[in-house]
């Protein structure tokens, strides 16, 4: 038998993200419950144009729960999956307990099976509750180890900015035609989430190696420990050409996504995060080798 949800005072709205208001109301909704500021979005070129949100909404136009499904192929084990993320999964607290979040949920997966998704996949630090909807924990590595011995660089790197306007142009140029960064696990269309995740990291830098026509997202902290995000690239660069390219020499190195593309050999660690990324579909298929999806593809 169907669950209804206690829908009293509330209107039922999908895809209004063109929708001037509707958008205005999920950006308040997300800094309410999370303190994560989307507005920027706009910005950067807007939402992702797959994206199909589901929501309540009450008399005053205000989002009481919402959740969003959009496009997002990736790469599993060498082969691409044609699959839909969901995010922006939130219900504010006057309106919980009242099946809101069950029916939003229900209907964006309803709503992907239609599309003809051969799988979903979605980030949460409440993984049972997502479990009886047939998602399931992929487990997440990061690899670190010893910095290769860099190569010379033709050109020095030259910062980012993605608020400045012929930058966001080169950005997504380069976005539209990358390559994945893995072939175990990765994605290969994610702009709007990338461009987002820029703003969303204050410590994240985005460099631009003209030689290489590569785009990095890294961090180095004080004791000059290097994270590699993202590469976005048509032809991904190996790490020494990276380190060349933004000239620095770090002693110690992490990847945030399986490194077999660059040329390099890491330890694989577990990730140790509060954050699963979970998938649904696909039987019981995970990365054949240790893997993640870089933080830059972050929904």
């Amino acid at each position: 038998m169907t669950r209804h949800p206690d829908s009293a005072g509330l209107t039922f709205r999908q895809d209004y993200f063109g929708d001037p208001a509707g958008w205005a109301a999920l950006v308040c909704l997300l800094n309410d419950i999370f303190g994560i500021d989307i507005g920027p979005l706009q910005q950067l070129g807007g939402p992702d144009p797959t994206s199909m949100p589901f929501g309540w909404f009450d008399a005053e136009g205000e989002l009481a729960a919402n959740i969003s499904a959009f496009a997002l192929p990736f790469v599993l084990n060498g082969r691409i999956v044609h699959a839909a993320g969901l995010q922006s999964g939130a219900v504010r607290p006057p309106w919980r307990s009242r099946g809101l979040y069950r029916d939003v949920t229900v209907k964006a997966l309803d709503w992907c099976d239609q599309q003809g998704f051969e799988a979903v996949i979605l980030y949460t630090d409440k993984p049972s509750l997502y479990e009886p909807y047939g998602f399931r924990a992929i487990p997440l590595h990061r690899y670190e180890g010893a910095a290769p011995a860099s190569s010379a660089s033709a050109a020095p790197p030259r910062a980012l900015l993605p608020t400045n306007a012929d930058d966001l142009a080169l950005l997504q140029s380069l976005l539209k035609a990358r390559s994945p960064v893995s072939t175990s696990l990765a994605v290969t269309v994610n702009a709007a989430m990338f461009l987002i995740n820029t703003q969303l990291d204050p410590d994240v830098r985005i460099s631009f190696l003209a030689d290489r026509q590569a785009v990095i997202a890294w961090k180095i902290d004080e004791a000059g420990r290097f994270s590699l995000l993202d590469v976005v690239a048509a032809e991904i660069p190996s790490l020494a050409a990276i380190l060349a390219g933004l000239e620095i020499t770090p002693a110690f190195v992490e990847v945030l996504f399986r490194p077999d593309r660059l040329g390099w050999e890491g330890v694989p660690k577990s990730l140790e995060s509060g954050t699963r990324l979970m998938l649904r579909g696909l039987g019981d298929a995970t990365p054949d080798f240790p893997a993640m999806l870089s933080p830059m593809a972050e929904f």
